[in-house]
């Protein structure tokens, strides 16, 4: 698999496009019989997206990285914290606004076939958007199509075909062609090539990668494949059951994790190269619930090094590094 590489950035605007703080997302369950209980999915999260900058989101299924990432798109609403956009609070915005935002913010999901309307061509699914947003003569947007098409990698004169008659990866491109019909400035793409051959995987990462350069735009790339994220990413934060764990340089934390939990998902990636041992760092046990988020520091019933303290105290998100940020008592 051939992916373009993403370089570190030195020079990160210091104004965020898209900033979270203290963001929480808690939904609730049961209700009749059964007891109501607090689904903690995402518990306090702060982050920082920059103009034209790719933040990597990563984590096991079931951390709340797609929760997160439809909470940035707005598409659920918040529990508590703040949510800024350009600088202006979008925590609470709905109507007019809200609308206007969908502009400029929009998402590429992992499965295109359920996100796309099997009665509809290609062509008309792409064109939605710019029929909700731009308006304009039909023809002219028939021609954005066209344009969209050769930009993804689509042929035009498939523009007719309906869903069903479309590979995987080519629908992915149709995904990615309506995500960018309106120029938006930011798009949260999740898990987009998860369900994709690995050949099909890096021609998808390297045209998200050839957009972002050629349009400006700004990511956050939920993914659970570490090496797919370290590719494409120029930051990257590891989730773990609802909040933040480590974040910093991808490469960096990537190639030296600090946070127990980011050395345990690097240990299991296969590195083709039997010269290169890496040391194992095995978990114990499974997630907990979260409706039931273990004292402390909730990945310590896991954790082979955890001790007295962490059952104590929550470890805060600190900065052990410029850029780089850790919840750790007892970092490695």
């Amino acid at each position: 698999m051939t992916m373009t590489g993403t370089e570190p950035r030195e020079n990160i605007a210091t104004a965020p496009l898209v900033r979270a703080d203290d963001l929480e997302v808690h939904f609730r369950s049961g209700g009749g019989l059964r007891p109501t209980r607090t689904v903690r999915a995402v518990d306090g999260v702060s982050l920082a997206v920059a103009p034209g900058e790719t933040l990597g989101l990563v984590g096991e299924s079931g951390c709340g990285k797609s929760t997160l990432g439809r909470a940035l798109l707005r598409l659920l609403p918040l529990t508590s914290g703040t949510l800024s956009f350009e600088g202006q609070d979008i925590s609470g915005v709905r109507g007019a606004r809200l609308r206007r935002l969908r502009a400029d913010v929009q998402a590429v999901f992992q499965d295109p076939l359920g996100s796309l309307n099997p009665r509809m061509t290609i062509a008309d699914a792409v064109a939605e958007p710019l029929r909700e947003f731009v308006g304009g003569d039909r023809r002219v947007r028939r021609e954005r199509v066209r344009e969209l098409f050769e930009m993804v990698g689509l042929d035009p004169n498939r523009m007719g075909a309906y869903p069903r008659q479309m590979s995987g990866g080519q629908l992915q491109r149709v995904g990615i062609a309506r995500a960018i019909a309106v120029d938006p400035k930011f798009i949260v793409a999740d898990e987009v090539v998860s369900a994709l051959d690995v050949s099909v995987q890096a021609q998808i990462i390297n045209l998200l990668v050839e957009l972002r350069e050629r349009n400006g735009l700004s990511y956050v790339f939920i993914g659970h494949d570490v090496a797919v994220v370290r590719h494409i990413s120029h930051r990257v934060a590891v989730m773990y059951l609802g909040k933040i764990m480590e974040t910093g340089d991808a490469l960096s934390v990537f190639d030296h994790p600090r946070h127990p939990y980011t050395a345990s998902l690097m240990s299991a990636v296969q590195v083709p190269d039997p010269t290169r041992r890496r040391e194992q760092i095995s978990l114990q046990g499974e997630l907990p619930s979260p409706t039931d988020v273990p004292s402390g520091c909730r990945f310590r019933t896991r954790c082979p090094f955890a001790q007295e303290q962490c059952a104590l105290e929550e470890p805060p998100l600190r900065e052990v590094a410029p850029g780089r940020q850790l919840a750790c008592h007892f970092p490695l």
